[in-house]
């Protein structure tokens, strides 16, 4: 191919020394970040006549107009700023995880006299304990609605001497241990906080037989409410650990076991947990950017972005496959978990059975029910709706809740997602998909998105008023009913453009609708500036996540598979001089991008809209 003299000056003067290096396009943008033990030799090979270049690669060189890079110390170093500078820029030619938002972690305030627990999105350097990251921030908090009936921990924000006249309701129902009244000791509350960390690091072991000693002495002292207390809570935290499986064998000690499965450029990757010989939970994640690499390649970015993030590192960390970077990326670990042991296996074959056969395919087919970790449970969803009727101010219960979600990849294959959920659970046949027309591809208007999918939906529900009393009319009940309550997944702005809609069709205060912001779960109202924050335990949050996670779920499965519809498509949308319009008339006159590709010259000029430049543009990217 043909190199610009900057590259070739650019070329020339390469270090060959250890570094990163970040590839531009014409317009400035990072579009990819790498690392080398030799920079000049490494940047250099991108740009050598090499059939064995995939298909990504040749679409990345192609981009590429300016280069810089960065020299450090060591391979070492050269990692972790690669992994920092990916995770900064998100560069589209990278492997990444699918989304940039923060997952949620549990946060055990440990350098609090009397600790609390919370969910946050963000570590931070505080003395705090963390665990995480999870998924699914509604699983979380179904597990630590769980947990504080074994460990009933403070919720509230009160200053704790021990002299308060009076305790909560929460000490009433046995879900605090007050010792804001004095109640229990700070010694003994911190034992409790200390338990709960254990427990959700999968050592329950030693606490159980610690409270049948303490159960035991409380009897023989005759103090049977205490040793009543902790028979419940030993009931209790039994329940959980027979739900968790017994993994034979010490070399699973404590592991985390990665399996992965890919399709539509995708790829899932599923990681199990075990602590002490148990499998304590596991969690999914969608990485994109995932074409033309191969497994080890996208397994080792995960590793890296994964363990970037993860409170916690286990002694090993067992994978399906090598990968070249396998000494480096341990040592790296061993430093992210300060100590002398922490290593990457690559189990032998079948020794990893039972620890779920999809192998994540699952999940990347229909990933519905949330990862739950330690313990999962559920309340009933009345509880859920009561709460959301009394929160929102609703005349009755949300019988029939609709949740609207957008979901696309930088424009290109669009998709409307509406969920509807009828006495708190899902109605799955009544879900609809829609094929957004009103944005252009590149140009993504989530906004524009969301009113053209709401004015649709309503206009067939004001189209099924005016026939449902012909002759033989059949109603479709996705739209033929009015729903109790709308929520968007967004805030403010999504938020105003759904009011617009239900203005046009004479609904707005008929039909409630909130936006729900992801960040800090906020409820946002019409017309209002200050959000409704839920109480972190409610059940009607709980719902409201559910719903919402429901909808972003069935968003992304309708958007891959109409991506998928367009097979490679996608490759002409980064060729310059052709726009939607000269795509769609390719696409339409040739039927595949294989097609388009193996044309000549003068069959693409025949296309409505074609000239020379842009016939050779075209032959140009896809030879």
């Amino acid at each position: 191919m043909e190199i610009s003299e900057n590259l070739q000056g650019i070329l020339a003067t390469l270090p060959s020394k250890p570094g990163c290096y970040l590839y531009r396009n014409a317009e400035g943008t990072i579009i990819y970040v790498g690392k080398a033990v030799n920079l000049k030799n490494r940047v250099r090979s991108y740009f050598h006549a090499d059939s064995s270049h995939d298909n990504k690669t040749r679409r990345l060189v192609r981009e590429i107009a300016d280069i810089e890079w960065i020299v450090v110390g060591s391979e070492l170093e050269a990692l972790i700023l690669e992994m920092n500078l990916i995770k900064k820029h998100r560069p589209r030619y990278n492997v990444r995880l699918k989304d940039d938002k923060r997952y949620p972690y549990i946060k055990i305030h440990w350098n609090e006299p009397y600790p609390k627990v919370t969910v946050t999105r963000q570590m931070a350097e505080d003395g705090a304990r963390y665990f995480g990251p999870y998924t699914s921030a509604w699983a979380v908090h179904q597990t630590l609605e769980v947990l504080r009936k074994i460990f009933p921990y403070l919720t509230c924000d009160r200053e704790i001497t021990g002299n308060d006249p009076r305790a909560c309701l929460y000490y009433d129902i046995k879900l605090c241990t007050a010792p804001c009244i004095g109640a229990i000791s700070k010694e003994d509350y911190r034992q409790m906080i200390s338990d709960l960390m254990e427990f959700l690091g999968g050592h329950s072991e030693p606490i159980v037989q610690r409270l049948q000693q303490e159960m035991q002495k409380a009897s023989d002292e005759m103090r049977f409410e205490k040793a009543a207390a902790l028979r419940d809570q030993l009931k209790a935290m039994q329940s959980i650990i027979e739900r968790q499986k017994i993994v034979f064998g010490a070399d699973y000690e404590d592991s985390d076991v990665i399996a992965m499965a890919r399709a539509d450029g995708e790829a899932c990757v599923q990681i199990f947990f075990i602590r002490g010989g148990k499998l304590i939970g596991r969690e999914y994640f969608i990485l994109e950017g995932t074409e033309d690499a191969s497994d080890n390649e996208v397994m080792a970015e995960f590793v890296k972005q994964f363990y970037t993030e993860a409170a916690v590192i286990p002694e090993q960390v067992m994978l399906p496959q090598e990968i070249e970077e396998r000494k480096i990326i341990a040592q790296w670990l061993r430093a992210q978990a300060r100590r002398t042991k922490s290593g990457i296996v690559r189990p032998e074959r079948g020794s990893t059975e039972g620890f779920g056969e999809d192998g994540g395919g699952e999940r990347l087919g229909d990933p519905a029910s949330p990862a739950r970790p330690v313990a999962g449970g559920r309340s009933p969803p009345e509880q859920g709706l009561s709460e959301l009727q009394i929160a929102l101010n609703l005349p009755a219960p949300p019988n029939r809740i609709e949740c609207y979600d957008v979901s696309h990849t930088q424009g290109v294959a669009t998709v409307g997602a509406m969920v509807v959920f009828e006495q708190g659970v899902p109605s799955k046949s009544l879900y609809r998909k829609f094929n957004i027309e009103s944005t252009s591809i590149g140009a993504p208007d989530d906004f524009a998105s969301m009113e053209e999918m709401l004015t649709r939906r309503f206009r067939r529900w004001k189209g099924s008023q005016e026939t449902e009393s012909g002759p033989g009319s059949k109603k479709d009940a996705s739209f033929s009913f009015l729903p109790d309550l709308v929520i968007i997944d967004g805030g403010k702005g999504q938020l105003g453009r759904v009011v617009k809609v239900l203005e046009q069709f004479d609904l707005f205060g008929k039909v409630p609708v909130v936006g729900l912001a992801k960040q800090e779960e906020e409820i946002f109202f019409p017309h209002k500036s200050e959000p409704l924050i839920l109480p972190r335990h409610s059940q009607g949050l709980y719902l409201v996540q559910r719903i919402r996670d429901e909808a972003h779920r069935y968003g992304i499965t309708a958007h891959r598979k109409k991506r998928t519809k367009l097979g490679l498509a996608s490759q002409l949308d980064a060729i310059p001089g052709i726009g939607p319009t000269r795509r769609k008339a390719l696409l339409k006159h040739f039927g595949s991008v294989d097609k388009i590709r193996e044309a000549s010259i003068e069959e693409l000029l025949k296309v409505k809209g074609m000239n020379e430049t842009a016939a050779q543009s075209v032959k140009a990217h896809l030879e």
